[in-house]
């Protein structure tokens, strides 16, 4: 029996042979998934922003204790070597140039309250975010562009599953000179740590070890997701991370064949990371109407015609098997 099969509280929108799908409300459903099934939860919640959104973001005073009701609920169905990788974006207090604490005192309730190690801290530049907030920066001019998300990873144990060199990043101009020809351009030297790294130069292993700052840009304006919509002439889901995200941290912290859930899932991003790099995977996500829509990212090879009766019928009610 595959896992969405024993979830009896949300509704199955679409399935593939690895994943599902399911339009619901993830408190529920978070409370179905058996015990310790999960090797990764990748997410992005609602941010408790000022202004309110259509996807429905908690205000400042109560998000910490919203949040951390589904954080538990995945700590029970996480596995001991389990991840749990958890994006959540920067904001102001209302009227002020002063920083809301939210993201902070969310880590320290899930390290404190619930027992999550803080395996790293991950930071996401947003190359590409626009300046804001328009008051603070483009007015009054300041405070800076806030581009930068938190992006905790967490776990169940000291030691989860975890292996940096499949994330490895291209080697910079003056490293593949360096690769070339090590005696040209570096002497081995024994350093004031007395700490020798003159072998490890001379080895090329496919690209460096990356660092935690990740730096995507969020302008995919020409993606397959967008550019269905678009001709749909729907609207899809505004507050999408970029693909590049939760590839990372899916290869860097599972192995094919592994379960990966988003139980924020919006346009889905995090389960077609998962479903490309052959990983089963499940979404949970509340809104019938991104549900449907996320769809698109899986019938990429079909027709205009075929895909809006495909997100027309899962609309309706109906649950399709796609690829």
């Amino acid at each position: 029996m595959r896992t969405y099969e024993l979830l009896s509280s949300g509704r199955l929108c679409y399935a593939t042979s690895l994943g599902a799908q399911i339009c619901g409300d993830s408190l529920d459903l978070l409370a179905e998934l058996p015990a310790e099934s999960v090797d990764l939860f990748m997410t992005s919640p609602p941010f408790p922003l000022l202004r309110k959104k259509a996807y429905g973001n908690e205000d400042q005073e109560s998000y910490v204790a919203w949040l951390t009701r589904f954080v538990k609920l995945a700590r029970d169905a996480l596995k001991p070597t389990g991840s749990l990788v958890i994006d959540i974006g920067g904001a102001y207090q209302r009227g002020l140039p002063v920083r809301s604490l939210h993201q902070f005192r969310a880590l320290l309730a899930f390290v404190d309250d619930l027992d999550y190690r803080l395996a790293e801290e991950f930071y996401w530049h947003n190359t590409a975010k626009l300046p804001s907030p328009i008051e603070w920066v483009n007015k009054r001019k300041i405070r800076a562009k806030d581009s930068v998300n938190t992006v905790w990873w967490l776990s169940k144990s000291d030691f989860p599953k975890a292996d940096v060199s499949r994330v490895r990043v291209p080697y910079s101009k003056s490293m593949k000179r360096l690769l070339e020809n090590p005696g040209k351009y570096y002497q081995p030297a024994l350093r004031d740590s007395e700490h020798d790294i003159g072998k490890a130069f001379g080895t090329d292993n496919g690209g460096a070890l990356p660092s935690n700052l990740l730096s995507f840009a969020n302008s995919q304006s020409n993606d397959s997701y967008l550019r269905s919509i678009k001709e749909l002439g729907r609207r899809g889901h505004p507050a999408r991370y970029p693909l590049k995200l939760p590839t990372f941290f899916i290869e860097m912290l599972t192995d094919p064949g592994d379960m990966v859930v988003d139980f924020f899932s919006g346009s889905n991003s995090t389960g077609w990371a998962a479903e490309t790099l052959d990983r089963r995977w499940l979404s949970f996500e509340q809104d019938p109407e991104y549900c449907a829509l996320s769809s698109v990212r899986f019938l990429d090879n079909e027709s205009m015609e075929s895909r809006k009766l495909k997100v027309e019928q899962i609309e309706s009610g109906e649950a399709l098997m796609l690829q």
